[in-house]
């Protein structure tokens, strides 16, 4: 099994724990700044609009961190399940065909994962959560790129 097979077989098994962990933070972020100012009060409407308070770029970036866990939680979900007989890299052990039923599995995975991105990434910008949007737009397209390059037994 190759290194990089360990490490996403890893963040499958233990990717919950640390994306558990950072929403509990993030809810813990959002109680602690929820009495205070989340729109600045002073400037122009654009400004107020499209410049969070420091209060709140603080809830962005823990949603951004808790984003990014899920993404790579995710993503190495996609691979561990994948790994069993639908992708052939070299880097993933054995490479024989051992789930004929997974024809659509590689297609599946990347528009999951391209739609999941549109999508949060859309609430994010309607929330004002612009650092979240990044890492969103960033990298869940990319996985999903990465992901559709692999060789499969059915293309």
């Amino acid at each position: 099994m190759g290194l990089v097979m360990l490490f996403f077989g890893l963040c499958f098994m233990g990717g919950w724990a640390a994306a558990i962990g950072a929403l509990v933070y993030a809810v813990v972020t959002l109680v602690r700044i929820w009495p205070r100012d989340w729109v600045r009060h002073d400037g122009h409407l654009a400004v107020r609009l499209l410049v969070p308070t420091p209060v709140y770029v603080r809830l962005d970036v823990a949603l951004a961190v808790l984003a990014f866990l899920v993404d790579l939680w995710l993503v190495s979900a996609a691979i561990v399940f994948g790994s069993d007989g639908v992708f052939t890299e070299d880097w993933m052990g054995y490479p024989g065909m051992t789930d004929p039923s997974g024809q659509g599995y590689q297609a599946g995975v990347v528009h999951a994962l391209r739609t999941m991105a549109w999508w949060t990434s859309g609430i994010a910008v309607l929330c004002r959560c612009w650092i979240t949007a990044g890492v969103q737009v960033c990298v869940l397209p990319l996985a999903a790129w990465w992901i559709g390059s692999f060789d499969t037994y059915y293309t």
